[in-house]
């Protein structure tokens, strides 16, 4: 596997700077985590004994400017100070945020990792980011709101896909 990502290196650089290009990614709002967190689901059931909470059917977990759908959706509890890892699970699920300068990001996947202690949300299968109509996809993507780093990997057989919309012109420029 190691041998596989050294002989890609050259393609991985190429990949991370179209990257940069396509997605003008900057932080999610931090005034999000210090909002409430709102669950509505169908249904509830808890382990109690190892601090598993599952949210069944029509999820939707909001915070602020964030939005999660998804079919079910544990949190776990990690750790004594109670930080929390939200694992969804959708055909797709999605997740949704308004940046600090007011441009939404939007993921899409068969299942969304977030944690928001370590500014966090991993998509895998069918892992779609989009943003200002420009689009990555793959089989997993990472994406940091504190360090604005996106990572999209492929499957062996398959590839990262980028779409990248042209900047608009302003009227002066035209």
């Amino acid at each position: 596997m190691y041998k596989l990502f050294i002989k890609k290196l050259p393609n991985k650089a190429l990949l991370f700077t179209l990257l940069a290009c396509a997605v003008n990614v900057t932080h999610a709002k931090k005034i999000d985590l210090n909002q409430e967190v709102k669950i509505s689901s169908s249904r509830t059931a808890a382990d109690l004994k190892n601090k598993i909470f599952s949210y069944i059917d029509n999820v939707v977990i909001t915070q602020g400017t964030l939005i999660i759908h998804a079919n079910l959706v544990q949190v776990i509890s990690q750790g004594d100070n109670g930080d929390k890892v939200y694992i969804a699970k959708g055909k797709p699920a999605t997740f949704e945020q308004t940046l600090e300068d007011g441009k939404p990001i939007n993921l899409q996947a068969n299942e969304i990792r977030y944690e928001p202690t370590l500014n966090t949300v991993v998509i895998s299968g069918n892992a779609l980011l989009r943003q200002e109509g420009s689009e990555v996809s793959g089989s997993v993507i990472t994406y940091n709101s504190e360090t604005e780093y996106v990572n999209a990997e492929s499957d062996i057989n398959d590839q990262v896909k980028t779409i990248i919309q042209p900047q608009t012109q302003s009227k002066d420029e035209q």
